[in-house]
């Protein structure tokens, strides 16, 4: 999941009374096909900003140049996007899904496979180290479609006042450097440790990258309560009861308590991607001069690999449509909409083309690009999807008080048993 605002139960209700599992739902006697698509909003619900609007123009173009297809868009807030399970558990399938990953869907034969609904020259243009994201037991059910790379952003005016002399480079450095931020007092918090439900399994990531671990292990396994995630979590837990971090993470969210305090100056480091440069342009209290970007840090050095991130858009069989979805998804991946999607929301395209072209005019974007190719990304384990959303809700607490051996072992029995 990469941003968000609230289209919410009406526009769930609405692809409800539209969507079927049926075959024929969507074809006329005339020939006339109607393709339905559901994507998260990651704009604001009838706003300027709002994806319907971004799709429902893509859907427009296409229809001029397809005049028996019809696409018909639905967008739904990322903050409701539950809803959307249910109603994929009740059988109400789209044509076309933008949003999580693919594998448990592929897993319960509800996809195609994309060779199915996508031609060889787009497939082949999809940035590699996303396109292998979707590989599951060799075949691919997904594309990548917008991605996001993650980085350390740091407030140059509380590093100054602090007498902080340049951004860190280990976690010994993160742990001296908030301390000094907080003692700054006026409510200054060091480090924003976003751990609660919104993207807890992208923070937890960063910080286990920078001692070694992660969620699998070399061959695919789940480790999610190795030793050196475990290790990760005892340093964190010694910045939460320091003071350094916010008292509470595992409530802290990513981009409405973190990302928005930063924004308005108060917090001296965070996790984040492009997208949160908006936020800050907005809050109008930091200007480009007053923070900078670098590296992560790991326990003895900054990170090799950066993380990086992307939602992704599967095709559902039950429509039987794979022709009308091929011909859609070609025209959707073409550079211009690829580059609108990512300037409108500042993130990145998920197509080699489109990235060579948005990183010859945008030098922000092109730094967190340059990082992608030797990105490391979340797990492709069947159940991924899952197992993530019972992270979201509890790896919090192993950096607040709670043993992080005993959290950390509840998650992999879970990953291990659902």
């Amino acid at each position: 999941m990469l941003a968000l605002s609230a289209l919410g139960v009406a526009g769930v209700m609405a692809l409800s009374a539209c969507s079927s599992s049926s075959k024929s739902s969507g074809s006329s006697a005339s020939g006339n096909v109607t393709l339905k698509l559901l994507a998260p909003d990651y704009g604001t619900a009838g706003g300027p900003d709002s994806s319907q609007t971004y799709w429902q123009g893509i859907a427009d173009d296409f229809h001029k140049a397809n005049p028996t297809i019809t696409v018909q868009v639905t967008t739904v807030a990322w903050t409701n996007w539950d809803q959307v399970g249910t109603q994929l558990q009740n059988k109400q399938y789209p044509d076309i899904l933008l949003g999580d990953a693919p594998q448990e869907l592929a897993a319960s034969n509800l996809l195609y496979p994309l060779t199915d609904v996508m031609s060889a020259s787009t497939i082949s243009n999809l940035i590699p180290v996303f396109a292998k994201q979707e590989d599951s037991n060799g075949v691919a059910y997904g594309a990548p479609f917008t991605t996001s790379s993650r980085a350390l952003f740091y407030n140059k005016k509380l590093f100054a006042a602090a007498k902080i002399a340049s951004p860190p480079k280990t976690w010994a450095d993160i742990q001296t450097d908030a301390a000094k931020i907080k003692a700054l007092g006026n409510g200054t918090i060091g480090y924003g440790l976003p751990l609660g439900p919104e993207e807890a399994q992208a923070e937890s990531f960063l910080w286990m990258l920078g001692n070694g671990g992660g969620y699998v292990d070399a061959s695919g396994k789940y480790a999610i309560n190795s030793a050196a995630n475990i290790e990760t979590f005892k340093f964190l837990t010694q910045l939460v009861k320091a003071g350094d971090t916010e008292p509470s993470p595992a409530t802290v969210n990513r981009t409405k308590d973190t990302w928005a305090a930063f924004a308005d100056g108060t917090v001296g480091m965070a996790g984040g991607s492009g997208a949160l440069i908006p936020s800050i342009t907005k809050a109008g209290k930091l200007t480009s001069a007053d923070y900078g970007v670098t590296t992560m840090p790991g326990k003895t050095g900054p990170l090799t690999q950066a993380l990086a991130v992307h939602d992704d858009v599967t095709a559902f069989k039950a429509g039987g449509h794979a022709a009308q979805i091929k011909q859609f998804l070609d025209f959707a991946y073409a550079d211009k909409y690829q580059i609108q999607f990512d300037k409108e929301y500042s993130l990145l395209p998920a197509t080699t083309s489109a990235s060579t072209s948005l990183s010859a005019s945008d030098p922000i974007a092109a730094g967190f690009l340059a990082t992608v190719p030797n990105a490391v990304v979340y797990p492709s384990n069947s159940n991924w999807n899952t197992v993530k959303t019972k992270i979201q809700q509890t790896i919090g607490t192993a950096a607040q008080g709670t043993d992080p051996a005993t959290v950390l072992g509840a998650l992999q029995t879970f990953a291990s048993n659902n």
